[in-house]
Formats: C-alpha cells, structure tokens, sequence
C-alpha cells in the first residue's frame, strides 16, 4: 500500500468518523462540533502540504569543533547515588521464608569498604560514618575513570 493509499484511507476514516459525530452531536454539544470541525480540517491537509523536518538548526550549531563545549549544562542532572554493603544470592523458597528478625549473609566481610554507585556504576569505595545521628560516607577510594572505563568492557 503506498502513503498516498494510506493517506486516502485515513482521510476516508476521518469522514466518516466526522459524520458519525455530526450526526450524534446535537447543538447544545460544543465539544462534538469542536472535534467534527478538527476532522473536517485534518481532512483537508494533503501530503504535499506537509513538510519534510528540517535540521538546518541543528546543523548550524554543530560547530568545528573548536568551540569549548559548556559542561555547566550537565551540573543540575539529578543522579541516584547508592550504598552498596553486599550482594546475596538466595532462591525464592528461602526468600519466602524471611520473616522479621532473619538474617541474610552477604558476600562481603564485615569492615570491608562499601561500594558508591552513581546511577548503577562504582564510582568510589567508602566507610560508613554516624554524623548527628545521620548515616554517611567517607570516601576511602575513588574509582579513576581508566578504571571505569575498564568495567565497562
């Protein structure tokens, strides 16, 4: 089927959805006239009136390169930072048999670093701090980003 068939039969369908609703809407029903009005006019658009987008903006602004590109722009994305003290592998019939007070094992020892995520990637490793009765993190490594990068692969 080509656009100009799927233009024709989405026109045909608008019609007819047009006259269904003109003939359902009575005059006191502004909101029937409202949407027969948007049908007849979406109706009257052809393809060749609809233009192709254009990224000529876009392309101006690309730049060669040598411009200094503003990182400011990134410094208010929020960014989920998490805790992580271990990780557990259990099967759903143990998971199911947690009741309060249980006791999960993790993988890790205890006094051994944490690990600091941001968005789901290491970034340091810390050791938690009590601070007026708050919970914190004292970074004891940063993660370097050749490091990060390695992770990744």
């Amino acid at each position: 089927m080509s656009e100009e068939d799927d233009l024709s039969a989405w026109g045909e369908a608008m019609d007819e959805q047009a006259q269904s609703e003109t003939s359902s809407a009575t005059d006191d029903d502004p909101w029937g006239e409202a949407l027969s009005e948007q049908a007849r006019e979406t109706h009257s658009n052809n393809a060749d009136e609809i233009d192709a987008a254009s990224f000529a903006a876009l392309e101006k602004s690309r730049g060669n390169g040598s411009e200094k590109v503003d990182l400011d722009v990134l410094l208010d994305i929020p960014v989920t930072l998490a805790l992580e003290i271990g990780r557990a592998k259990v099967s759903i019939r143990n998971l199911l048999s947690y009741t309060q007070g249980s006791v999960i094992e993790m993988d890790r020892l205890a006094g051994e670093p944490l690990d600091l995520l941001v968005n789901g990637t290491l970034i340091a490793h810390g050791e938690v701090v009590v601070i007026n009765d708050k919970f914190g993190v004292r970074l004891t490594d940063v993660i370097s980003p050749q490091e990060r990068i390695k992770k990744l692969k």
